[in-house]
C-alpha cells in the first residue's frame, strides 16, 4: 500500500514544481523525496511520473494517484483535528509586505497567540514579488499582498481595499488648485518598483492613463519612500488612511490630483490545497485583522 509520507511527497513536488523544493517543504532531503517516489511507483507497479520529460510531469497513473493523494491527506489532517478536539500544533509560516508590517501584522500575532496558542507564527517582512515566489516555491502558508500575480496554482482570497493618495513635504507643492495626473510631470515622483505589488499596480495604470513621467526615484521601500518625501525630495503615492497623522503634524500634504488614484486590492495567497478547518479559522482571523488605516496597531 502506498504511504502517506509517499503521497505527501508527490503532492509537494507538484505543488511546489519540483523534487528539491518539495524536500524543503517538508525539511527533508532531495533524495528522500525520490526514494518515496521510487517506493511508490513500486507500490502501484506503475511510474507516475514521465521521464522523458526534465520537469515533474505527471502520467495518467500518476495523475490518479495525486487526486486521491490529496483526499487522503485531507482527511488525514481533519482526524488530526479531531483526535487532539482542538487545532493541531503546527507552524504558520506568512508574508507580508512593509505596509502590513506597519499597520495591523502585531495585532494579528497576538491574536493569534491569544486565539490559536498551539499554533506559532513566523511572519516575514519582504517585497511582494520575492512574496510570491517563495510561495510557489511552498515556503509560506500565506501571504498579504497587492492584488497583481496570478498562477493557476495558487489561491486569491479578498481582503481589503488600500487607497493611496499623493504626499509631498508640506509647502513643496504650492499649487491650491487639484492638479492633472499629466501636472505631476513637473515634480520629482517617487514611486516603487517591479518588485513592489503596489509598484505594479500603479505603473499598469500610468500606462492607462497615458502618463509618462520623465523625473522618477524609483525604490521598492515604503520606508524609503515616506523618509524621501519628508525631505522634499518629490512627491509619492502613499496610504491615505495610514499617513494622515503625519499630514495632522504639518510633516507632509496630500496632493489633490484628477483622476484620483484607485485603491489597491489587497489578498491573502496559498496553495491551492483542501483547506483544514485551522487554515480556515486562520485565514478568518486574518481577513478581520488586516486594517491598513492605522500605525502599528495592538
Amino acid at each position: 500500500m502506498p504511504t502517506l509520507k509517499q503521497v505527501e511527497a508527490l503532492t509537494w513536488i507538484i505543488r511546489t514544481g519540483s523534487f528539491e523544493r518539495a524536500a524543503l517543504r517538508l525539511n527533508t532531503t532531495q533524495s528522500t523525496i525520490s526514494k518515496r517516489i521510487q517506493e511508490l511507483e513500486q507500490s502501484v507497479g506503475a511510474p507516475v511520473f514521465d521521464r522523458n520529460n526534465r520537469s515533474a510531469r505527471l502520467t495518467e497513473c500518476g495523475e490518479h494517484i495525486l487526486a486521491l493523494g490529496e483526499e487522503m491527506l485531507a482527511v488525514h489532517q481533519k482526524m488530526l483535528e479531531f483526535s487532539t478536539g482542538a487545532l493541531p500544533a503546527r507552524r504558520l509560516r506568512i508574508g507580508v509586505t512593509e505596509l502590513s508590517a506597519f499597520t495591523w501584522l502585531a495585532r494579528f500575532v497576538t491574536s493569534m497567540q491569544h486565539e490559536f496558542p498551539m499554533i506559532s507564527v513566523e511572519p516575514v517582512v519582504e517585497h511582494s514579488r520575492t512574496l510570491f515566489e517563495n510561495l510557489l516555491y511552498g515556503n509560506f502558508d500565506l501571504i498579504v499582498v497587492p492584488d497583481t500575480f496570478t498562477e493557476p496554482r495558487i489561491e486569491t482570497i479578498p481582503v481589503a481595499d488600500v487607497a493611496n493618495s499623493w504626499f509631498s513635504r508640506a509647502g513643496l507643492v504650492t499649487h491650491k488648485r487639484t492638479l492633472d495626473v499629466a501636472d505631476l510631470a513637473s515634480f520629482t515622483l517617487l514611486v516603487q518598483g517591479s518588485r513592489s505589488g503596489s509598484g505594479l499596480f500603479y505603473s499598469s495604470w500610468f500606462k492607462s492613463q497615458g502618463a509618462i513621467f520623465s523625473h522618477t526615484i524609483t525604490t521598492d521601500s515604503l520606508v524609503a519612500l515616506v523618509g524621501l518625501t519628508m525631505a522634499g525630495v518629490g512627491i509619492s503615492y502613499l496610504p491615505h488612511d495610514c499617513f494622515m497623522d503625519m499630514v495632522k503634524e504639518g510633516k507632509m500634504a496630500v496632493v489633490k490630483t484628477k483622476p484620483k488614484l484607485p485603491a489597491v486590492p489587497y489578498v491573502i495567497l496559498r496553495q491551492k490545497e483542501p483547506m483544514t478547518r485551522s487554515m480556515s479559522a486562520v485565514i478568518e482571523l486574518m481577513r478581520s485583522s488586516c486594517d491598513f488605516g492605522h500605525q502599528f496597531q495592538t
